[in-house]
């Protein structure tokens, strides 16, 4: 059932309101009072029922948890811990008193994110683009693609045999099955024998020990299938033990494989890297503005496709995302073979044209050159907001993941935005105090104030390293 949320910051009666007591300067304050939280409490309002059932947790309240996940890059676990134990994560979450208590269970977060899905987290990233205005409405955009590794261990066939041959125990033993034999003992030893896939002279035992399993794992399908209950238990299971079948007889060079049991969706991608030569996920493409490196399109794909036939989709997802079409796309060299996409000009690196005068051929280079700000991008959307492994299940787990990252990272430059205006507006205070202090002495002008203000807001960037181009 929908619970009823309140706006009103009423004094209890040993206490004063919360936010009396925080600094309202603070960064998440500032950025808790433009986040549109009515609209989204009219949107997700549908998912719920009006009079049935026990009162839900306030939709300000989950969705909040949810943002402060993705820009501290916490787990659900750690979110709702440190929620407890910061104030200012309470009331960025809409609290008028101090809460000793955690705010739900953690699984709380994951019916959460399946009531709403992919459409409500689309919201929530469309919120974060059009809080920057004007500065996400730019005409040209870069665009590159990368892998968001899903949360699985490193795929290998005698893996999977074993995993099959556990579950297939488990499934006995829940509908009481007396098993001839679990090879429990022997699949312990085969273990161990697999190991000599690394030595060159013992590979043969490495190989005989794969066939060995792949035979057990059959041996307990053919056993299940004879000794189930009833027949309609029978037909349950039928399409997981074609599936188990489907894995065990996967040769190497076999085309869509499947690499987990539990992700079958799992592909594999070699991005030339040297230190991985095989990621394990699917592929995301990232657009973000060419000078403000605002992030206003991300699309999650089910399948490994050529770069070039991704720009549709993402040019698609721009527009939808800030209601303007892009004039310019720069990429890199992967997506050659595309010039134009719709009615947006693809703008590749390549050699000057002769046709083109020296301005047009400067503007090209350092458009192309300012496509390379956009890997940085990447790099802190796997480190920073939780993009470079995927612990959410399914292809709706991989869409929902990158939408947060890309929104954790728009949600992070505003706030840096706001420090330094911040920052810019306390000097500012500071030095005309000492202007009007001095002035009649040094004589010193409002001009001269400014101009040390930005002289020392210069020193102090230099040395932090927070200040962000754009």
């Amino acid at each position: 059932m929908l619970s009823q949320s309140s706006e009103h910051h009423q004094t209890n009666l040993f206490g004063s309101d919360l936010l009396m007591q925080l600094d309202p300067t603070d960064p998440l304050l500032q950025l808790s009072d433009v986040i549109p939280w009515h609209d989204f409490e009219q949107e997700f309002s549908k998912y719920y029922t009006k009079n049935i059932g026990a009162p839900s947790k306030p939709i300000r309240l989950m969705v909040g948890l949810l943002l402060l996940k993705s820009l501290r890059n916490l787990s659900d676990e750690s979110v709702v811990i440190q929620w407890k134990e910061n104030v200012y994560y309470q009331a960025f979450c809409g609290m008028t008193e101090f809460q000793q208590s955690a705010p739900c269970h953690a699984t709380e977060l994951v019916h959460f994110r399946k009531r709403i899905g992919k459409d409500g987290f689309q919201k929530i990233f469309k919120m974060s683009v059009s809080l920057h205005g004007k500065h996400a409405l730019e005409s040209v955009v870069n665009i590159d693609t990368t892998v968001q590794e899903k949360n699985i261990t490193y795929p290998t066939d005698a893996k999977l045999a074993i995993k099959i041959i556990n579950r297939l125990n488990k499934l006995a033993k829940y509908y009481g099955i007396q098993q001839r034999r679990t090879f429990i003992k022997e699949v312990k030893n085969l273990r161990l024998d697999l190991r000599h896939f690394r030595h060159v002279k013992k590979r043969k035992k490495a190989v005989r020990a794969l066939k060995r399993l792949r035979t057990i794992a059959n041996a307990l399908i053919r056993e299940l299938r004879r000794r189930l209950p009833c027949f309609a238990l029978f037909e349950q299971n039928q399409s997981d033990f074609l599936f188990y079948e489907k894995v065990l007889n996967q040769k190497r060079k076999d085309k869509n494989k499947v690499y987990s049991l539990h992700e079958p969706q799992v592909y594999c991608m070699a991005k030339g890297k040297d230190h991985v030569q095989y990621e394990y996920g699917n592929k995301v493409s990232v657009a973000s503005t060419a000078k403000s490196n605002i992030i206003v399109g991300v699309v999650s794909h089910p399948k490994n496709i050529y770069d070039g036939a991704t720009l549709e989709e993402v040019l698609e997802h721009i527009e939808i995302t800030r209601d303007k079409k892009v004039l310019k796309a720069v990429c890199d060299r992967g997506y050659r073979g595309k010039k134009m996409v719709n009615e947006t000009e693809i703008i590749l690196p390549s050699k000057g044209l002769k046709k083109d005068n020296r301005y047009q051929r400067d503007k090209k280079r350092k458009q192309c050159q300012r496509r390379a700000a956009i890997e940085p991008i990447i790099g802190h959307l796997k480190s920073d907001f939780r993009l470079s492994r995927n612990f959410l299940k399914g292809e709706v787990g991989d869409e929902i993941n990158l939408l947060m990252a890309a929104t954790a990272w728009n949600l992070k430059k505003w706030l840096n935005l706001f420090f330094v205006l911040h920052f810019i507006a306390k000097l500012f205070r500071q030095n005309l105090l000492i202007t009007g202090l001095r002035r009649n002495a040094d004589q010193i002008t409002l001009f001269h104030a400014l101009n040390l203000c930005f002289i020392r807001l210069r020193y102090i960037i230099g040395l932090s390293g927070t200040f962000f181009k754009g």
